[in-house]
């Protein structure tokens, strides 16, 4: 076990990380980045981006980070495997203890450790995950132009992804595990009025299916009933829209967090509850949850650190 210092740590990998280390590197902060279990985040599970500046052609999403990894070493961060597995930001320099059993101290923190996609739990989702399933209508939806896709939730962002996608799909199926949605008024109604958008109401999905690629889903309807019946559908992409949970719980006893979990920052900047830590990427972003945001609030929280730093010193 070692103990380690820095002006900087950042917890957490992928857009937000990767640029926090790379703008902290070039103020001369000498951060650590610990980049988590999932090196390079959740685009590291996508296959193709189309959407992120600078890369005319896409990229694939684990080359997408192994650049900005390159990048953030070029300027000197010192990127460490492991995960954060407890921290006490009561005092300041702040520490965290690392799953190796190193400890950290650091005169500021940046908090980007991302949040994930909730799935259903069948095996056939990591399965078809990249070639069929996808969490991110935004990222992924302009791969099924032309085709039929499925929405899996009830609330307002499972209408949003489906409204969304029936601008670019032929067909979309909305599926709802309750009689009803949960979404606002407003959002229902434009749901149940799009004309290629067909709700299935009381239907769960127990299984996915395809060669090499999704083809279809198998769904339950009225499970558990006397009604139930079994039946398949036949689609191109699955999109799951039943919420994100943000990688917040070793912060709870220490930062203000909104009733979902996700980091609440002040006054328009990266800054937390807590003077000296700050927070970027989806961990502080149940909203846009792309990319190219992640990486602006990554280069906004590393400069907050910066002028914190300079303030304090």
């Amino acid at each position: 076990m070692a103990e380690h210092k820095t002006k900087c740590l950042i917890i957490g990998s992928g857009p937000a990380g990767y640029t926090a280390a790379i703008y902290t590197s070039r103020a001369n902060l000498s951060p650590i980045l610990y980049e988590g279990m999932q090196p390079g985040g959740q685009l590291t599970t996508t296959t193709e981006v189309e959407n992120f500046p600078g890369y005319p052609d896409g990229v694939t999403g684990p080359q997408l980070m192994e650049d900005l990894k390159k990048q953030a070493e070029r300027f000197g961060a010192d990127l460490r495997y492991g995960a954060v597995t407890a921290v006490d930001f009561s005092k300041r320099p702040f520490s965290a203890t690392i799953d190796n059993g190193d400890t950290v101290t650091a005169d500021s923190v940046i908090i980007a450790t991302g949040a994930s996609a909730r799935y259903l739990g069948l095996p056939d989702e990591e399965k078809y995950n990249g070639i069929g399933v996808s969490a991110c209508a935004t990222c992924d939806g302009f791969f099924y132009r032309g085709k039929t896709v499925a929405v899996v939730g009830g609330g307002d962002t499972a209408c949003e992804e489906a409204l969304y996608l029936s601008t670019l799909a032929k067909k979309v199926f909305l599926i709802v595990r309750k009689a009803a949605l949960r979404a606002s008024k407003v959002m229902q109604q434009r749901v149940l009025q799009k004309e290629n958008i067909t709700v299935l109401f009381n239907c769960n999905t127990v299984g996915l299916f395809g060669d090499e690629f999704l083809e279809g889903a198998k769904l339950v309807e009225n499970k558990g009933t006397e009604m139930e019946q079994v039946f398949d559908i036949a689609i191109d992409g699955f999109f799951l829209a039943i919420g994100h949970t943000p990688n917040t719980e070793v912060f709870k006893p220490y930062i203000k967090l909104d009733d979902a979990g996700f980091i609440v920052t002040e006054n328009g900047t990266t800054q937390t509850s807590v003077e000296g830590i700050f927070a970027a990427g989806d961990v502080a972003d149940p909203r846009y949850r792309q990319a190219i945001s992640a990486a602006g609030s990554g280069c906004r929280a590393a400069i907050d650190a910066e002028r914190f730093l300079l303030e304090n010193s």
